[in-house]
């Protein structure tokens, strides 16, 4: 290939690339936190701040019905104990879905708690938790959620931590007509978040901060009581067409499956599937899936 055209090629890759990436400014709205919450970097960075008067937080512009979503995310460092940062997919409503990541923070030195949960119809008590293989405090890592109707896949850096499938034929409604919005949020939950709340929240160690950059969503945008996904138009969060929508129907290959149990295995420290004395009457139908 001519040098001219690769050289060519790369620019309009790299445009691409930067343009799916999103744009705070564009795709998100601050929603509390009295000026803690701020966007920074011409949209490309935003930071989620907590004291002891409030936290902050934010929601996406956008609603969605299924996608494949990711945000990199730099954890509160140091003694984060009694702190939360929730980064989660949510509709509205006394039966709304919801699909949760929330890391808990921890005394200097020891790990976060990475907990996950799903809502179906205001159900939830789906709950697993993790402690993670790296320090989320010291860089930016990529927290990732696909879902499509069959799957709700959680990830950390591209390595699936939780599949969570439709188990609709067993009677478990599945969150699959309900648009939601991103939400994220940092708040201090002192009273249960660290070891059931026998650890309180340093406030000498104040502001605490959490920052946010590298937003993507391929995804199908709900507007005007319908969701478009196959639009050639291509917007910073919404990569549009056919050809990218492989997410619509991806499952987890043989690979991934071996990287799913290696984290549930070594990593994963709550899992109420396994919980025989929270659910005395047997554990939920999902549960004894395959």
């Amino acid at each position: 290939m001519n040098p001219s055209l690769i050289s060519k090629t790369l620019f309009l890759l790299s445009l691409l690339s930067f343009a799916l990436a999103g744009n705070f400014n564009q795709d998100f709205d601050i929603t509390w936190g009295d000026g803690r919450a701020k966007i920074l970097n011409n949209g490309q960075l935003l930071t989620l701040s907590l004291d002891k008067a409030s936290g902050s937080g934010f929601q996406s512009k956008n609603q969605y019905l299924f996608g494949k979503i990711d945000m990199q995310i730099k954890l509160v460092p140091g003694n984060s104990a009694g702190t939360v940062t929730a980064y989660y997919l949510s509709s509205q409503g006394p039966t709304h879905d919801e699909i949760d990541f929330e890391f808990l923070g921890n005394l200097s030195g020891d790990p976060y708690t990475l907990h996950t949960n799903v809502f179906s119809q205001g159900k939830g008590n789906r709950e697993q938790q993790f402690k993670l293989w790296f320090d989320p405090t010291q860089d930016f890592h990529t927290y990732s959620l696909l879902w499509n109707p069959q799957h709700i896949i959680f990830s950390v850096d591209g390595i699936p931590i939780r599949d969570f499938k439709n188990a609709e034929s067993r009677g478990v409604a599945f969150p699959k007509n309900q648009p939601m919005r991103i939400y994220s949020s940092l708040w201090d939950a002192e009273d249960w978040a660290t070891r059931g709340g026998l650890i309180k929240t340093d406030w000498t160690k104040a502001p605490f901060v959490a920052s946010y950059r590298n937003f993507n969503a391929n995804a199908c945008v709900w507007s005007s009581g319908a969701s478009r996904c196959g639009s050639s138009t291509t917007t910073s969060t919404t990569n549009g067409g056919a050809s990218s929508q492989a997410w619509f129907n991806q499952e987890l290959d043989v690979m991934s499956q071996r990287r799913l149990r290696w984290v549930q295995k070594n990593y994963m420290i709550y899992n109420y599937c396994t919980d025989f004395k929270r659910f005395p009457q047997g554990l939920p139908a999902e549960c004894r899936m395959r």
